[in-house]
């Protein structure tokens, strides 16, 4: 009993003394080190969000489909040019600037694994969608997504094989192939349907594609802040973690641009293999993170996938918000081009007369 009593006594004083570093839900407190009450909430959150956000998503690839002709969709199958440029910037480029970022800020292994594992992805549903609001090829767009997600079931074992020998084990990396399959299978089947509507239906594919452009634009947000919300305990992380989300994010996008106009892409499909090569799917790469290492890690690193999302939706912004500015002002021009010629017309047609 009195062991108990002064085990009782060391206790509260040592509760005492760690009172800033131990929350009062506490169930152990051992100097700095506490353990708290398991918290059900995220938990319950994350599952009732992702299937909220899941049938969010297959609505928006359903209305993105509105927006595809199968000519145009088997033409770019046929005629895979941006589709390659697209998989030498994704399997090729990507996972090679990926690798000499980590080793420049050399950051902790594990930490290079994660940009690694980004930077093999495939591209995400969010480029359709923003491929749609900058006016891009949408038939290229959903072409080049999922060619990428079903090639990279091979590709992400290959290429994490060949530049994770410097930091760890490849095998010691989970690919969740169900992950990547359940990935394809919710962008081919409902994008299917939007093309049979649009094939069907033209003119209720529009207003369809109308409302669902609006909600993956809101989608999109809502992802990013969901994300903040569920995993806020882990944005203290290193800071070259940020400055590579932000360098890797400008350098994708600037170069799938660059190598789709010196293959003689138009201007528009230059911008949708852009979007394809730098928005990536990072929810796979939080997956692949989740099942491929333990929680000491997962503090180092689990908040990159979300950091790089934001960085290649603010970029993206950038180029919407650049591409209107652009178009105002040559409207403007022409109109004030014209306006001119105009003028100069009827005093020709004037001094004539007289």
């Amino acid at each position: 009993m009195q062991t108990y009593l002064l085990s009782q006594q060391f206790n509260a004083r040592s509760l005492a003394e760690n009172s800033t570093a131990c929350p009062a839900n506490a169930t152990i407190c051992n100097g700095t080190s506490c353990v708290l009450q398991e918290d059900n909430f995220n938990e319950t959150l994350s599952i009732v969000l992702s299937t909220v956000l899941t049938i969010m998503l297959a609505l928006v690839m359903f209305s993105m489909g509105c927006n595809v002709e199968p000519k145009k969709f088997w033409g770019h199958i046929k005629r895979p040019w941006g589709i390659l440029v697209g998989f030498l910037c994704q399997f090729g480029i990507m996972p090679l600037t990926a690798f000499l970022l980590s080793l420049v800020f050399n950051v902790l292994p594990v930490q290079a694994v994660v940009v690694l594992i980004m930077g093999c992805c495939p591209g995400g549903t969010a480029s359709n969608i923003i491929a749609y609001w900058v006016d891009g090829d949408m038939d290229l767009s959903i072409s080049m997504t999922t060619c990428s997600t079903l090639l990279a079931m091979g590709m992400m074992p290959l290429c994490l094989f060949i530049y994770t020998k410097v930091w760890t084990d490849s095998n010691a990396i989970v690919l969740p192939y169900d992950s990547i399959g359940i990935s394809l299978v919710a962008l081919v089947i409902p994008v299917s349907f939007g093309i049979y509507v649009n094939h069907r239906w033209p003119s209720k594919a529009k207003i369809i594609l109308k409302v669902g452009s609006i909600v993956g634009a809101i989608l999109i947000v809502l992802i990013a802040v969901v994300g903040g919300i569920l995993y806020q305990g882990s944005w203290i992380i290193s800071p070259k973690l940020w400055i590579i989300g932000n360098h890797i994010s400008s350098s994708w996008l600037s170069l799938g641009f660059f190598l789709a106009r010196i293959a003689g892409l138009s201007w528009h499909r230059c911008r949708t293999v852009s979007l394809e090569t730098g928005m990536q799917n990072t929810q796979l790469c939080s997956t692949i993170v989740q099942l491929s290492f333990t929680p000491e890690q997962l503090e180092l690193m689990f908040t990159f996938p979300l950091i790089y999302s934001i960085f290649q939706l603010l970029f993206a912004l950038l180029i919407l918000g650049g591409l209107r500015v652009y178009r105002r002002h040559r409207v403007k021009t022409k109109t004030d081009v014209e306006k001119t010629e105009q003028k100069e017309d009827t005093k020709s047609t004037s001094s004539h007369a007289k």
